[in-house]
Parts: structure tokens; C-alpha cells; sequence
């Protein structure tokens, strides 16, 4: 198989669309996370720890001066963005384990297939070992 007749496989049994559509739905749930630790996590937590606002944290390496912007370390916007991972990681989780636990419902709602019958042989055989007992 060529790569390119490979490729039609892989693009036409929808693996390209639903990959796409996950990327989508993640870039905006990120979105949502980041919203909702900039602006409803970190604000009470920054008025808690004494009105710090975490955008603002930052190091100052070198001021600024003449046109030039001043070099900085935004340790605070680093903070905010472990808050983003660790609440969609978090999610992420719950969503697998949730997922997990349905899949583990329906193997256990769906009956095992019966055993095989005998086979024509087996039954053949029976017969004649039942037939040589009564003689």
C-alpha cells in the first residue's frame, strides 16, 4: 500500500476529523480555565495573601531606559498558568475516570457468550462411547 492510498485510509475513517475536533474543543476549554483562574481563582487568593495581584509579581532585570522596555521575570503569570495546568489536568483526569468507569458498566452489563456447542465429532463420538456402554 502506497503512502498516499495509507493516507486516504487514515484521513477518510474520520481519525483527521475527530483529532481536529478534539484540538478545537481543548483550545477553548483552556480558554475557560484561563478565565476562570485569572479571573475568579486569583483574585480572592491574592486578596487572602495580602492584596497581591499575581499579574504584577515580577523580578526587574534590568529598568528601562531610553525607548527601551525593561527586562522582567513574570514569576506571577507563571503561577497563574501552573493554577491553568493543574485545574485542566484535574479535569482531564475526571473525565477519563468517568469514561473509564462507563466502559467498565457496559463489559460488565454485556453477557459472556455461552460456551461452544460439542462439535458434529464430539457428538459422533459420544453416541458410541454410549453405544459401546450398553453392550
Amino acid at each position: 500500500m502506497s503512502m498516499l492510498q495509507e493516507f486516504k485510509t487514515f484521513a477518510v475513517k474520520g481519525n483527521v476529523i475527530d483529532m481536529a475536533v478534539g484540538i478545537i474543543i481543548g483550545a477553548a476549554f483552556g480558554k475557560i480555565v484561563s478565565s476562570f483562574v485569572e479571573d475568579v481563582i486569583m483574585p480572592p487568593l491574592g486578596m487572602l495573601i495580602g492584596g497581591v495581584n499575581f499579574s504584577d509579581l515580577a523580578v526587574t532585570l534590568k529598568e528601562a531606559a531610553e525607548g527601551a522596555a525593561a527586562v522582567t521575570v513574570n514569576y506571577g503569570k507563571f503561577i497563574q498558568t501552573v493554577f491553568d495546568f493543574t485545574i485542566i489536568a484535574f479535569a482531564i483526569f475526571i473525565a477519563v475516570k468517568a469514561i473509564n468507569s462507563m466502559k467498565k458498566k457496559e463489559e460488565a452489563a454485556a453477557a459472556p457468550p455461552p460456551p461452544p456447542g460439542p462439535t458434529a465429532e464430539e457428538k459422533l463420538l459420544t453416541e458410541i462411547r454410549d453405544l459401546l456402554r450398553t453392550k
